[in-house]
């Protein structure tokens, strides 16, 4: 590990830097519309709430912060979506040196999860599960400034509140990671009884709720809407005994199968694995809860409530994969073994991007190939043939509706479905096939 830090630290800025150009100029050029969870989120932006019938609001409002400021150029949303990333990439390296004590292993923690998709090839589309990707850092983070400090600061406690709200008001699933820290700490206090409670964690509890209130008042008064919505896609309600069964087995499939590129690159370093750990190591324990932990409530889930686990909901869950995985096996990693890491690390990281564009070019029928401009272009003109006014309000649903929303001139504000009282509120309206536009 001859390399010094300075040396390790521009490494790490040239990937990243690699990174978020290569996946943000790919998408850029290969796609002909934003991806569906990006105009979906768009149109929600144009009218924000403190939540929306699928997701919780925080995704949309930085788009509509970047909408504000680029308006509707693609590339910026793709930029933002590697910005997250990025961010992401940062607390890692910053944890995993903290944790790994060696500049080194820690750039190599970073290096492993770009064998995993979740934080290159679906990157582009900038929705709920990448938008949560930082926070579930920071709540990491904070959690083990905590969990490894004697004295515990109030700005620790101060600021895991916030990440772990933000997290929330990304995507309910960070609940799991949540649930994982309480069960860790639950441990440390009342069974190992190596931790004594201490009220400042209370803080974090107050920081979490005092920003998730006007959440929370929401969901009230919209009748758990966005709860339901992720019920449903669960396929909570169809009630199938052999749902119990098969979802569990398919879910462990799946991550088996997405953690196979991750998997080479760690064969491609290592001499043997190890048959003991030190199951009493406390980095060790703290990795394990904020790994594996979360990921084994989620199979629970699936394995009693029968719900079917799909597959992008897993995309924070392998972000500290690197560091457990390093910190596992140091003592097995061949330096000798390096440059053929590298050559797999390169090349994984190049055909990742390499198979975006081939797909994207390739296939023609996809989302990223709708006209969405050239619809709207089309909508505007039938507008102003009949008005004068600017179009203020677009109905449908959130794909078509938000399109128009995204590329029509004036930003119309996106209201929903269409209905008779909706059209009825405004003073001139249009309608086509489904979508209608109005002033």
């Amino acid at each position: 590990m001859a390399l010094n830090k300075r040396n390790i630290n521009n490494i790490f800025y040239i990937f990243v830097t690699t990174h978020l150009i290569l996946w943000t100029v790919v998408p850029t050029i290969t796609n002909s519309n934003l991806p569906l969870d990006t105009i979906e989120a768009l149109a929600w932006g144009s009218n924000l709430d403190w939540g929306f019938n699928k997701h919780p609001p925080l995704s949309a409002f930085f788009l509509e912060v970047f909408f504000q400021i680029f308006g509707p150029q693609d590339w910026a949303y793709y930029l933002l979506s590697q910005i997250f990333v990025v961010i992401s990439f940062f607390i890692i390296f910053k944890l995993s040196q903290e944790i790994l004590n060696d500049n080194t292993l820690s750039l190599l923690s970073v290096f492993f999860i770009e064998g995993i998709y979740f934080y290159n090839f679906t990157t582009p589309e900038f929705n709920v599960n990448v938008c949560q990707l930082p926070f579930w850092c920071l709540t990491v983070y904070y959690t083990w400034k905590i969990y490894n400090s004697k004295k515990i600061e109030l700005y620790d406690c101060i600021l895991l509140g916030a990440a772990a709200a933000f997290g929330i008001l990304s995507k309910y699933l960070f609940i799991y990671l949540l649930v994982a820290i309480d069960l860790l700490f639950a441990y440390l206090i009342f069974f190992k009884k190596s931790k004594k409670f201490d009220f400042k964690y209370l803080v974090s509890l107050e920081v979490f709720f005092v920003i998730l209130i006007p959440h929370i008042i929401w969901l009230f008064n919209n009748d758990f809407i966005t709860i339901k919505y992720g019920f449903t896609r669960a396929g909570l309600d169809e009630g199938q005994i052999i749902n119990h069964f098969k979802y569990p087995l398919i879910f462990t499939l799946k991550q088996i199968g997405i953690l196979i590129p991750f998997l080479i690159l760690v064969w491609l370093l290592i001499n043997k694995i190890p048959k003991k750990f030190n199951i009493k190591d406390e980095k060790l324990l703290f990795l394990i809860f904020i790994n594996l932990v979360p990921i084994v409530l989620v199979f629970m889930t699936a394995l009693i409530t029968g719900s079917k686990i799909r597959t992008m909901w897993m995309t924070p869950f392998y972000l500290f994969f690197g560091t457990l995985f390093i910190y596992l096996l140091k003592t097995q990693i061949n330096i000798k073994k390096l440059n053929s890491f590298l050559v797999g690390f390169i090349f994984l990281f190049l055909l990742s991007p390499i198979l975006y564009g081939y797909v994207s070019i390739s296939q023609t029928d996809k989302r990223t190939d709708y006209p969405g401009r050239d619809i709207a272009i089309k909508v505007q003109m039938a507008w102003h043939e009949q008005h004068d006014e600017p179009i203020k309000y677009v109905l449908g649903d959130e794909w078509a509706a938000g399109n128009l929303s995204y590329h029509i001139n004036s930003r119309p504000i996106w209201k929903g479905f269409v209905t008779k009282e909706k059209l009825n509120s405004f003073d001139k309206y249009m309608c086509i096939d489904k979508i209608c536009v109005g002033s």
